[in-house]
C-alpha cells in the first residue's frame, strides 16, 4: 500500500476526528497557558477538599503546565501517574485494534490496577514521596 502524499488534503469532513482533536488541544493549551495565568483560579480537587487524601488525579493541571514548560522533573513530582498510564494505554489501544480481546481486557485491569494502588499508595506516610511536591 502506497500514499501518496501530494494527494493529503485536511478536508474536515473526511479528517473530522484530526479536527476535533486538534480544537481540543487547542482549548487545552489556551486553557493552560492564557485563562489560568490571567485569572489565577486555581483547579480545586473535590475529592482532596473533602478528605483531604489525594486522588489519583491530584497534580495533572500542574503535570500538563509543567511539561508545557520542559520541566519534566517537576512533572514527575507533581504526578506520576501521568507517565505510568500512557505506554499502558499504548498496548490497550493496540491489542483492541488487533482484536486481541484478552490482552486488551487484561491491559485495562492492569491500567485499572495501577492507577487504584497509585491512589492508595500515594496517602501513605512512607510513601509521601508520591505526593504532589513543589521543588522549586
Amino acid at each position: 500500500m502506497s500514499i501518496k502524499w501530494y494527494k493529503f488534503e485536511l478536508h474536515p469532513m473526511r479528517n473530522s476526528k484530526l479536527v476535533r482533536g486538534c480544537l481540543l488541544g487547542m482549548g487545552g493549551l489556551f486553557y493552560l497557558k492564557i485563562w489560568l495565568p490571567v485569572t489565577n483560579i486555581p483547579v480545586p480537587c473535590v475529592f482532596h477538599e473533602l478528605t483531604g487524601l489525594y486522588c489519583p488525579g491530584c497534580g495533572m493541571t500542574r503535570t500538563a503546565l509543567s511539561l508545557l514548560n520542559l520541566d519534566v522533573y517537576q512533572a514527575i513530582r507533581y504526578n506520576l501517574l501521568a507517565f505510568l498510564i500512557p505506554p499502558l494505554y499504548i498496548a490497550y489501544t493496540l491489542a483492541n485494534k488487533n482484536q486481541m480481546r484478552w490482552a486488551s481486557r487484561w491491559m485495562m485491569a492492569v491500567m485499572l490496577t495501577v492507577t487504584l494502588m497509585f491512589g492508595l499508595l500515594r496517602n501513605l506516610p512512607a510513601l509521601e514521596w508520591l505526593a504532589p511536591t513543589t521543588l522549586r
